[in-house]
Order: C-alpha cells, then sequence, then structure tokens
C-alpha cells in the first residue's frame, strides 16, 4: 500500500482533556484523533470528508512536566473611573492553574493519501499541533510503499480498543473521534488503547492459534528490531474500523 509518510517535530505540545477546566489540565501521551484530523485540515487548507483517508502514527516524546499558566476572567465592575465617560470598567480575577506538557514531541503519520504530498510540502496554514502556540516542523514528507507482515513491533501508537485483550503493555483511553464542525463542533469519541513500550509481534501477543495471528502493515524505512519493522494499525474518523 502506498502512503504519504509525514515526520513533524516541535519543542512543546498539550492535548488536554476535554472535560477538566478548573485547577489543572492534563494531557494525552497521544495526539486524538480529532487532534489529527485538524492538523491534516490545517495542511490542506480547508475542512474535507472524514470518510475519505485513513490514518496510522507513531507518536513519541522525551519528557512529561507541568507548566503554570493563568486565566484572567474579566466581569463588569461596580466603581467607576475618575475623569472618564465609562461608567464601568472590567476587572479581572487571576486563576492560576497545572498544565501538562510534553517536550520534544515527534509525530510520524502515515496516510493513504499519497496525492496529498504537495499539501504537507507546502501547507495552508502554520504548522502546529495540539495548542496553536504549539508550533511544529515538517522534518520529511515522503511518499513509501507499506508491506504486509505479521512479525513486526509496536511502540508509541495508538490501537483499537479490542488490542487490550491481547496485551497488557498499555492502557484504555476515552479520546475525541472526530468533531462535526457542520453540527455546531459536536464531538465524537471513541475508546482506544495507547502503547507506549515495544511490543514484538506475534511472540508477545496474546493468541491461542497461530491461525489466528493478525497481518499488520510494516514500514520498510523505519528502524529495525529483532528483524522486524514498525507495524502500523490504521484507523478512520468516522464509521467502523
Amino acid at each position: 500500500m502506498r502512503v504519504l509518510k509525514v515526520i513533524a517535530e516541535g519543542v512543546t505540545t498539550s492535548f488536554r482533556y476535554p472535560h477538566f477546566m478548573f485547577m489543572v489540565h492534563p494531557t494525552y501521551e497521544m495526539p486524538p484523533p480529532a487532534t489529527i484530523y485538524g492538523h491534516i485540515a490545517s495542511a490542506l487548507g480547508d475542512w474535507f470528508d472524514p470518510k475519505e483517508v485513513r490514518f496510522a502514527y507513531h507518536f513519541s516524546f522525551m519528557a512529561k512536566l507541568d507548566d503554570l499558566e493563568h486565566i484572567i476572567l474579566l466581569a463588569p465592575s461596580t466603581g467607576k473611573i475618575k475623569d472618564t465617560p465609562f461608567p464601568k470598567v472590567l476587572e479581572g480575577n487571576v486563576n492560576p492553574f497545572r498544565r501538562s506538557l510534553l517536550f520534544q514531541p515527534r509525530l510520524i503519520l502515515y496516510l493513504d493519501r499519497p496525492d496529498w504530498i504537495e499539501a504537507f510540502r507546502s501547507p495552508t496554514y502554520a504548522v502546529v499541533l495540539g495548542r496553536s502556540q504549539d508550533l511544529f516542523t515538517y522534518t520529511s514528507v515522503s511518499v513509501v510503499e507499506l508491506e504486509q507482515s505479521q512479525n513486526v513491533y509496536l511502540e508509541h501508537t495508538l490501537l483499537p480498543y479490542h488490542a487490550n485483550s491481547l496485551t497488557n503493555r498499555g492502557y484504555a483511553v476515552l479520546m475525541p473521534r472526530w468533531i462535526d464542525y457542520q453540527q455546531g463542533r459536536r464531538p465524537m469519541f471513541e475508546r482506544y488503547f495507547v502503547v507506549h513500550d515495544r511490543i514484538y509481534c506475534p511472540e508477545e501477543l496474546l493468541f491461542f492459534e497461530r491461525e489466528s495471528l493478525p497481518f499488520f502493515w510494516a514500514d520498510p524505512q523505519s528502524p529495525e528490531y529483532r528483524g522486524k519493522h514498525l507495524g502500523l494499525v490504521f484507523h478512520s474518523f468516522v464509521g467502523d474500523d
């Protein structure tokens, strides 16, 4: 399968849990699929049909740390500034909070749309991943030919939720899968399985019969360990994977 392979690197990033609003903003350790959708749309310069692309990725970072930030909440004051025509002014309360950051993140994104290569070589908008201030740089944009194999390794990636029955080397997480901007930014959530540690397949997966071993897409350009290349699992933004 011919795919577009994009390598992006930055200094910091943060993928905030959407249901935390007070005093602490933790981060996902993987970019949610909804973030990947926005990142692709930024390069293309417009929204695109989420049914027309599938993606896989390898995401790593050097360290996880906390930063102290603050939000200023404005409200009308009860007083009046002397010698001004304004009856009321705004007063602000400073609300500090802790934000978790990922230091030196690196994303290897695979898309089954090799025809989009020029959009990533010359992206329409500034390249960011996460918050608007988390600037990234594309260090490589190319087309590669993936191979099918049962002998791969999986690491620093997002797997379908049912992978939790095959290994205990990860954890389940609920992530925003896609945000429908035509329906008032209505989010769609999905369960996934996050893997950081390297898992050698098939010997480190829990299968009872050899015939049930799955095939993966493998990147022949990835680093080789134990004679195996990086395995990829592709996801979609909508519909069934």
